[in-house]
C-alpha cells in the first residue's frame, strides 16, 4: 500500500516536470490532470466542512441534545452521516425564537438557546 502511495505521488508531482519536455499540449494535459488530481481532496474536505458547519446549527435548531453526536458522525462518514441524520432529526418548521432570535423547532416548547417558551 505505502509503496502505490509512493509511486502514484510521485506520479502526480512528477508530471509537470515530464512534461515541460513535451509540445505545450503534452504540457498543459499534463498540468490540468495535476491539478485535478490535487484538486478533488481540497472539495472533499471543504464539502465536509460545510456539511459540519449545518448540522450543527440545525441540530441544535432542533433541540437535538447530543448535536456533537452528530456533526462527529457526518464528519467521520459524509454523505452516509448526512443521509442518517436527516431520517432521525426531528420534522417541522424552524422559526426563530422571540427572545433569542436564534432559530428553533416550531412546536418545541423551550428555546433550546435561551430556554424560554
Amino acid at each position: 500500500m505505502g509503496r502505490r502511495l509512493g509511486l502514484f505521488l510521485a506520479l502526480v508531482f512528477a508530471a509537470p516536470l515530464l512534461a515541460q519536455r513535451s509540445n505545450d499540449a503534452e504540457a498543459a494535459a499534463g498540468c490540468a490532470l495535476c491539478s485535478a488530481i490535487l484538486l478533488v481532496p481540497v472539495v472533499i474536505v471543504v464539502v465536509n466542512i460545510i456539511l459540519f458547519a449545518w448540522v450543527a446549527r440545525d441540530a441544535t435548531a432542533r433541540g437535538m441534545e447530543p448535536a456533537i453526536l452528530w456533526m462527529l458522525l457526518v464528519m467521520v462518514t459524509s454523505l452516509p452521516g448526512l443521509v442518517i441524520y436527516l431520517l432521525a432529526r426531528p420534522k417541522g418548521q424552524v422559526v426563530r425564537c422571540l427572545n433569542c432570535r436564534n432559530r428553533r423547532l416550531e412546536t418545541s416548547t423551550k428555546c433550546p438557546h435561551c430556554g424560554s417558551a
